[in-house]
């Protein structure tokens, strides 16, 4: 079967695993958005206006916006939260539970992500999925997003999100995060869509592996692009948010990088470059990346259908 045009191959920086998650990510998120299109934007009380009046610019139909998930949309790791949900529900014992509400620890007091704790959180959800129904997943994850991630939501990058909808531009998680759990954020967010790791399923159930790699750093950065050329759309015109140095290959691929409660590490970045700059936590927390307290206010079946048909094109 023929390649779209906009996956044809090309010389990139990325590795071929990386290119392949972005790929597959891609096109679930393109999936996604007709089921998404008709979702209402839920509890928008209280949250803040943007600033910069001028920007997004309203009617831009080439531009869009790139939202990482984890410690810029939400306190917190999605991965972990989910696991606290399995936990619950008994999908694993007391031993692994230990390690999540570890690693989710680590995640919250160092503000940023750890690599190794990032790949044991991987493949301990893949073990724990290997062999469930998508479709069960995917109404659990439902569950466990009203029990442990709705009220983690940063308000004010939420305003942020919403000023580009407001705008009309199309609005897109970029996470690491399992796709079908993204999905389910972003809809309940009122987004575009989600653009997430995508896990490989079989007839509607789990093998336990992945399609090319985490959706995490260079890979991320592929999948907006990929995206980008499917939609049309005009990078130099399009926004990205994130709070990590490890996203600095996709802040750098549009004209409006915003570094989001930043690493200490993005932070150096942003300055030198000249980002923008945001920081929504208070108190102690803010003091220490240098930002006054001031600054703080208080989906699996698309990614199954996506692999399926990105691994087609390849053979």
């Amino acid at each position: 079967m023929a390649l779209p045009a906009w996956l044809t191959s090309r010389k990139r920086s990325a590795t071929a695993r990386s290119v392949l998650a972005g790929e597959a990510a891609a096109e679930a998120a393109r999936k996604q958005e007709q089921e998404l299109a008709a979702a209402e934007a839920a509890g928008r009380e209280g949250a803040e206006e943007a600033e910069e009046a001028e920007f997004p610019v309203a009617g831009d139909v080439h531009a869009a916006a790139f939202f990482d998930l984890d410690n810029t949309v939400m306190q917190g790791a999605a991965l972990f939260h989910f696991g606290r949900g399995l936990y619950k529900r008994k999908f694993f014992r007391k031993r692994e539970l230990t390690r999540f509400a570890w690693q989710q620890a680590y995640f919250r007091l160092a503000g940023s992500e750890n690599a190794d704790h990032m790949h044991d959180a991987r493949e301990s959800a893949l073990s724990i999925v290997k062999g469930h129904r998508v479709s069960e997943l995917m109404a659990i994850g439902e569950e466990i997003y009203d029990e442990y991630m709705a009220g983690r939501i940063w308000p004010g990058t939420r305003a942020l999100a919403q000023a580009h909808l407001d705008a009309g531009q199309k609005v897109w998680l970029v996470t690491a995060a399992p796709v079908e759990t993204a999905t389910i954020i972003a809809r309940r967010l009122g987004l575009t869509g989600a653009l997430g790791t995508v896990a490989e399923s079989v007839g509607g159930v789990y093998t336990g592996r992945l399609v090319g790699e985490p959706l995490h750093g260079p890979a991320k950065a592929e999948a907006v692009r990929a995206l980008a050329a499917a939609e049309g759309l005009d990078l130099d015109r399009c926004a990205a948010y994130s709070d990590s140095a490890n996203d600095i290959p996709m802040l750098s691929l549009v004209g409006y990088p915003y570094a989001i409660n930043p690493d200490s590490r993005l932070r150096a970045h942003a300055r030198e470059m000249g980002w923008r700059l945001r920081d929504y936590r208070t108190g102690r927390k803010a003091a220490k990346v240098g930002i006054p307290a001031a600054a703080g206010v208080g989906a699996l079946a698309g990614g199954a259908v996506a692999a399926a048909a990105v691994q087609r094109r390849r053979r």
